[in-house]
């Protein structure tokens, strides 16, 4: 299975949702990607220290576009907001069955706010969030692998 995790400029919130969902699901294969991205960029200090703090490293990481090529590539779109979801739907309206936010697929509410520019407890604060909703998503894939 691949999971594409999308954000708005792919340094913050989604390489998280990517890192903790590899650490999680070591069996399934996680990219990001956002929809306003600059390609090349690294990835937040922030990000990167929240993530170092959690025995993760996404030094790696480097940004990149949404595409029509990676939503066709992937068996799932998971968005960081509703704002991110409408985007793509809007863009590619025939990939609506495999688009949802993250919380919504895993039966939960809200948008992951944007810890850009934010301070050290913002990213853990999102981190927190991001992490908690990976876990409930490998609960999900675990018990019925077909999703």
């Amino acid at each position: 299975m691949r999971i594409l995790f999308v954000c708005t400029g792919n340094t913050c919130r989604s390489p998280m949702a990517e890192a903790l969902c590899q650490h999680y699901l070591p069996d399934v294969e996680a990219l990001s990607a956002g929809v306003g991205a600059v390609p090349g960029l690294a990835a937040s200090i922030g990000a990167s220290d929240a993530m170092q703090q959690r025995g993760l490293n996404i030094d790696h990481h480097r940004s990149r576009a949404l595409s029509s090529y990676l939503l066709a590539d992937v068996d799932l779109v998971l968005c960081m907001g509703a704002g991110h979801k409408q985007v793509i739907l809007q863009a590619l309206p025939e990939y609506a069955d495999k688009v949802f936010t993250l919380a919504e697929y895993v039966g939960e509410e809200g948008d992951i706010a944007d810890p850009w520019g934010g301070d050290a407890e913002e990213y853990q604060a999102c981190a927190d969030q991001i992490e908690f909703l990976i876990k409930k998503l490998a609960q999900k894939l675990e018990e019925n692998p077909q999703q």
